[in-house]
């Protein structure tokens, strides 16, 4: 049986409620790495443009828990040129890659909006993959004071 992450947390979550007691092995953070390694394996092993995408988010978070973040991409989005996706990543969450939002030229417009829950101060990246295979990123630093994952 293949048992990620996530199952280990629900099969823990069912168990407790069950009144047993279970252990979901786990680590805290992500490493720089894994995230560069994530992004490296999003975009080809080529290095992002900048330019196109723009990420928004606060500069302090007061509350972990809920923080709020926007992306918008520049695009046509006609058939022959449009925005397949965004990927958004959080480097210091136990799992970098937080959210992925995918679009088609039906959709209009390459904009999206969410909150997202972070453990601590860290980076938020967002990458932005064209029909052309181009990517784009935006990155912005989130100081974290309360709440979060972590504490």
């Amino acid at each position: 049986m293949n048992v990620t992450r996530r199952h280990m947390f629900a099969l823990s979550a069912g168990a407790a409620a069950a009144g047993l007691v279970a252990f979901a092995p786990g680590r805290a953070f992500a490493t720089p790495e894994e995230t560069e390694k994530a992004l490296a394996t999003l975009t080809g092993g080529t290095e992002p443009q900048t330019g196109k995408i723009s990420l928004t988010a606060p500069e302090i978070a007061e509350n972990g828990n809920t923080v709020p973040i926007s992306v918008e991409v520049e695009s046509p989005m006609t058939e022959g040129e449009y925005v397949e996706s965004v990927t958004i990543f959080a480097d210091g969450n136990p799992d970098p890659e937080v959210a992925t939002f995918r679009f088609t030229p039906m959709s209009g417009s390459a904009v999206a909006t969410t909150r997202i829950r972070l453990a601590k101060t860290q980076n938020i990246i967002a990458v932005a993959k064209l029909s052309d295979g181009s990517t784009y990123s935006d990155r912005k630093e989130v100081k974290v004071t309360i709440g979060g994952c972590g504490g």
